[in-house]
């Protein structure tokens, strides 16, 4: 199992060749192929940085939930699903992490709970704290990835171009 494991990674890391960008050609950002760290956050218009803690909120609201409700648990494992992969296993097959990279991520690992927040609309059913959270996660998701979606075009496009 792990040796498949790293097999799939090993792949993934050799449909990007142009991974090895020398450090100093790139910015700290908020664009696509900008540099995402610290730096980059801090670089970013001021309303991003308040999205920024707005969404970490939302999401960490979904701990409250996740014992029982199904949704929560997907959206919340998304959440640290994609932390995880941008703190290590980006970094482990020698990614850069550029704010296009981050927003696939994103949409990878954010997608399955917003389908199951849109398949199963607890957000129109239920009549708890709970309705109102699935709600606002939901609007979350569906604006972050207005952005996401195109960063992560763009991004995908430079990397397999290169």
């Amino acid at each position: 199992m792990y040796k498949k494991f790293i097999a799939i990674f090993a792949a993934i890391a050799a449909l990007f060749p142009a991974t090895v960008i020398a450090q100093e050609t790139i910015v700290a950002g908020n664009q696509a192929l900008e540099l995402w760290n610290e730096e980059g956050i801090a670089n970013s218009p001021t309303w991003v940085q308040y999205w920024l803690v707005v969404m970490m909120l939302s999401f960490a609201l979904g701990l409250l939930f996740v014992w029982k409700r199904l949704e929560a648990r997907w959206v919340v494992g998304g959440l640290i699903s994609g932390l995880l992969t941008t703190s290590f296993v980006t970094p482990a097959l020698g990614l850069v992490n550029l704010s296009g990279l981050v927003a696939l991520i994103h949409i990878i690992f954010w997608s399955p709970g917003l389908f199951l927040m849109l398949k199963n609309r607890p957000f129109l059913r239920e009549k708890s704290l709970y309705k109102y959270w699935s709600g606002w996660i939901t609007l979350v998701i569906i604006f972050s990835f207005i952005f996401d979606v195109r960063d992560s075009l763009i991004y995908l496009h430079h990397m397999l171009m290169a």
